[in-house]
């Protein structure tokens, strides 16, 4: 059985008390409880994914609801405040908000005041033939509007049809949550990870180099006052992944910008990314506790207790560095220096390659990319050495890069289809390498531990030893499959499909 057909409306703010008061034909508005006036706080991850999505939650006193254009509005009590989905205890708010990421924090967006009630629109006999639920929002800075949450029942389309023609009579006009979003917190942008760099296949590589730069170093620090105010670790690794792009920019586009130009900035990006490891190589055994957990017996979780105390303490002292570099003088002057050289190109060194049409230089360093990771996995057997295998992963992120850097130059749909197996194989070699790491970082915490601290190193050096035997045996696992991914990625349609996009024809030059 299908549920009754719901409809929102963007409602002028005057218009509302005409919607109590006027008939819907034979139809007469009762509300069914007073007014209720009351305080909110709007909430959204920083990517704004509930906005995105067509969804608002409101806090309000001890209850979470939520606001959507694909149901009535729900809402969940709790007694404490929540931070991220999972603090959330089972309940419908929680169903609805499962596909959010739990590593985004939930942050305030604005607040003000609400204002609502539920009309029914009732016949003679008292019967409802729908229903309105109205909220009028008021936010602190001013800012106005009214949402109209309409609601069929079922054998009464008809009543339904005609409150549509009835609100739209007083200007209302459909809409979802992120028009009213928009409405009461405008000028908000939306944070994007990936932002959408326009590139035309005539322009020069020395041009797309720019956009490209010059698009993803805000979104770099847009992520800064998140990272110093530690509202969640999503922060820093988008911070670092612009800053490898950026990075990446700089190594792959060959002779694009002078020699010593491109050495210069290496350094100088290479010098922003230097203080973030030591916190995210943190962050990222602190995300992944329970993992370790579950892959040592319960005898060995002592060991782990205070390694991860260890870890803990560590990653607070880590966080008041970073945060301190951040907000420093110097930092600023260093990324604010950067940003301004490329919002001034012209200024920029060229090299031998600047200009050269964006299409043929990108097909020409794709497909030489393309051929190295293809060049690697074939050699690789049981045999092979580690080091050659993180090269691989090396490269094929630098492939994947390329390919997303020039996506505007190539047929969406082709490229889609070469990505997707692509990102197969760097899945593989990202958990091989993730299990390789791990083994190299604990023995050093060993070696560290072992002239630093006496009480509890024999139990801490059991659950260590036992963790990397473990992961030594997952690396094993994921060695094994790389050949199966790497078969998969190199079959000979993707091969064909590589060859047709990307290799340089002679009638082409």
């Amino acid at each position: 059985m299908t549920e009754p057909p719901i409809d929102l409306y963007s409602l002028p703010h005057a218009a509302a008390g005409d919607l109590a008061t006027l008939a819907l034909g034979k139809l007469a508005p009762l509300a069914l409880h007073d007014a209720e006036t009351t305080a909110f706080t709007a909430l959204d991850c920083f990517d704004q994914s509930l906005r995105r999505s067509g969804r608002l939650l409101l806090k309000t006193g001890t209850a979470y609801e939520l606001l959507s254009q694909f149901g009535p509005p729900i809402s969940q009590t709790l007694k404490r405040k929540v931070r991220f989905v999972t603090d959330f205890p089972n309940g419908p708010v929680k169903r609805a908000l499962r596909d959010l990421s739990p590593l985004r924090s939930l942050l305030p967006v604005g607040s003000g005041e609400r204002q609502q009630h539920i009309l029914a629109f009732v016949d003679d006999d008292g019967k409802t033939h729908c229903r309105a639920h109205v909220m009028r929002f008021t936010t602190r800075e001013g800012h106005a509007a009214t949402l109209v949450v309409l609601q069929g029942i079922r054998g009464y389309g008809e009543s339904l049809a005609s409150l549509r023609e009835h609100v739209g009579a007083l200007g209302g006009i459909a809409s979802g949550c992120g028009t009213l979003h928009e409405q009461l917190f405008p000028g908000q942008a939306a944070y994007d990870a990936k932002p959408e760099i326009p590139i035309a296949g005539t322009e020069t590589a020395f041009d797309a180099a720019n956009k490209i730069i010059s698009g993803h170093i805000p979104a770099l620090r847009a992520n800064e006052s998140g990272i110093i105010a530690d509202f969640d670790t999503e922060f820093l690794h988008d911070y670092r992944v612009q800053l490898r792009k950026i990075r990446s920019v700089l190594s792959l586009f060959k002779g694009v910008y002078d020699d010593a130009l491109t050495a210069g900035l290496k350094a100088d990006f290479s010098a922003l990314a230097a203080p973030t490891g030591p916190l995210r190589d943190l962050d990222v055994y602190l995300l992944e506790k329970q993992k370790f957990y579950d892959l040592l017996p319960e005898s060995l979780h002592g060991g782990l207790d205070t390694l991860f105390g260890l870890f803990s303490a560590q990653r607070t002292a880590e966080k008041t560095r970073l945060a301190r570099h951040l907000s420093s003088a110097g930092y600023k002057r260093r990324i604010s220096g950067l940003a301004k050289r490329f919002s001034r190109p012209k200024t920029l060194k060229r090299g031998e390659k600047a200009d050269l049409p964006a299409h043929g230089y990108a097909c020409e360093r794709i497909w030489h990319r393309y051929r190295k990771v293809c060049k690697i996995a074939a050699g690789i057997t049981p045999d092979t050495k580690d080091d050659e295998i993180h090269q691989l992963r090396i490269h094929c992120k630098k492939l994947r890069y390329l390919m997303e850097f020039f996506s505007p130059v190539f047929p969406k749909p082709a490229l889609d289809g070469l990505l997707k197996p692509l990102k197969g194989l760097q899945d593989n070699l990202g958990r091989f390498n993730d299990y390789s790491v791990q083994q190299q970082s604990l023995h050093a915490f060993l070696l560290a531990q072992s002239h630093s601290r006496k009480g509890a190193d024999l139990e801490v050096a059991q659950s260590v030893g036992a963790l990397i035997t473990v992961l030594h045996g997952r690396q094993l696992e994921e060695r094994a499959k790389v050949m199966k991914s790497f078969a998969r990625f190199n079959r000979p349609k993707v091969q064909q499909a590589f060859s047709e996009l990307f290799q340089e024809r002679k009638d082409d030059i």
